[in-house]
């Protein structure tokens, strides 16, 4: 199945939908995003949709192992708008990359993953740990 995004004003994403493979693929085999925008058009009268990747997180391509547990593909060309589009984020046509709603107030955008994050780094001993906008820390989620 492939997913697309409706775009709205400002490149907010309305709402992501799934088509299947068959709609987006031409007479030779080969997916083409046009085919998956056109059926939707005729389907929806909605002019603006973009085509997004359950697959493609923080500008990286994943796939799964045989335990199903995600691993980084070999193959980064299949990465595709940086992120899956996500309701409340939006589609940044300058950049081609879908980003999520920011988190909080104090978090920065990534320019090279397009994802959103922290102004401290997250501790990595294993813990868990929650962002705490009023004190701008992570604290110990006990």
């Amino acid at each position: 199945m492939a997913s697309f995004a409706k775009i709205g004003a400002n490149g907010e994403v309305l709402e992501v939908v799934s088509v299947h493979n068959t709609v987006i693929t031409d007479s030779n085999g080969n997916e083409k995003e046009k085919l998956g925008v056109d059926f939707l058009n005729e389907l929806f009268n909605w002019p603006l949709w973009k085509q997004t990747s359950y697959n493609t997180i923080a500008g990286k391509h994943f796939t799964a192992d045989e335990n199903g547990v995600p691993i980084e593909s070999e193959d980064q060309s299949k990465a595709f708008r940086k992120n899956h589009a996500s309701l409340g984020g939006r589609y940044d046509s300058d950049r081609d990359a879908f980003i999520s709603k920011k988190p909080y107030a104090s978090w920065i955008l990534n320019e090279t993953t397009c994802d959103w994050e922290a102004p401290v780094v997250k501790p990595d001993d294993g813990q868990k740990y929650l962002w705490n906008e009023e004190t701008k820390q992570w604290d110990l989620n006990e």
